[in-house]
């Protein structure tokens, strides 16, 4: 009897915290999964018919869905490289004892407590005709210089969220590494200045080598919220102009939530799961043998 109950007891621990997790994740997941072979649209009331492959066939050949697919690519490609390289930059430089080096940490991690929506409406200003970006190409260049269609351009739409992205998150990656700094002893730096290895070359030498599982696991991360990326698009840019900066997340809130087309929107999103199933395996292959992941 006493080892039945210590069998069960991790189980009788881990019992809230599954059934909740059941409730709002599993369960929807299976519904969502379930939808995806089934015609479940305009009147919700009506119990869902079953397509088969209708959906998947409807998808294939949806050139908007590619056109998001491909935005979401570019986010990725754009987004992640920055993520993990800047952030590294900015935790060498706030890892110094230097006097008010506190201050400088809490200006980079600023925007990392900005709501997403405030930071999205700040920006989507500081990009208008008559924002501050302009106005202060006006004041540089003179009356020769045409406001820049930041949000409103099919060719600079996206990169111009990416931009939002990218501010936003340099502090909070920042702060991973930071912790990885911080645990690098500094008897190495020390060993490598009397071998001639200063300065930039020391980091090159000792950091990166050191920082690998760090920088798997920021690259990882960032692509993982690259390929969700949602709020930035919907406040600033609706997904427009002509679809250019409209991603996978927002095009699946736009069929499921503006077109009512759940079944679709769930089609649309077991796609995005292949893509982040994809990302997180290579996560699995690349870092297993690294210890802080």
């Amino acid at each position: 009897m006493t080892a039945l109950r210590d069998r069960l007891s991790p189980y009788l621990f881990l019992a809230p915290a599954l059934t909740i997790l059941g409730l709002t994740v599993f369960w929807p997941a299976l519904q969502a999964f379930y939808f995806s072979f089934t015609r479940f649209d305009y009147n919700l009331t009506r119990s869902p018919q079953w397509v088969g492959l209708e959906n998947f066939q409807r998808l294939i050949n949806d050139a908007v869905f590619w056109k998001t697919l491909g935005n979401t690519f570019i986010y990725l490609i754009g987004v992640v490289p920055l993520l993990v390289f800047l952030p590294l930059g900015l935790a060498i430089l706030v890892n110094r004892p230097l006097r008010g080096i506190t201050l400088f940490r809490l200006a980079y991690y600023t925007p990392v407590i900005v709501s997403i929506v405030v930071a999205g409406i700040a920006w989507r200003w500081l990009y208008a005709e008559t924002g501050l970006l302009n106005q202060l190409g006006q004041l540089v260049f003179g009356e020769r210089f045409q406001p820049i269609p930041w949000l409103t351009s099919p060719a600079l739409a996206l990169f111009s969220v990416m931009a939002v992205t990218v501010w936003k998150g340099l502090g909070y990656y920042m702060v991973i590494y930071l912790a990885g700094l911080q645990g690098i002893p500094g008897e190495l730096y020390e060993a490598a200045a009397l071998d001639g290895s200063d300065g930039w070359r020391r980091h090159w030498d000792i950091t990166l080598p050191l920082m690998r599982p760090y920088l798997v696991l920021v690259a990882v991360i960032s692509a993982i919220s690259a390929t969700k990326v949602f709020e930035e698009v919907f406040i600033m840019t609706q997904g427009g102009p002509l679809n250019s900066s409209k991603t996978v997340v927002y095009y699946v809130y736009q069929q499921a939530f503006q077109k009512l087309e759940v079944s679709y929107a769930c089609t649309v999103g077991l796609a995005l799961f292949l893509v982040v199933l994809t990302l997180s395996l290579l996560r699995l292959r690349f870092g297993a043998s690294d210890p802080v992941l």
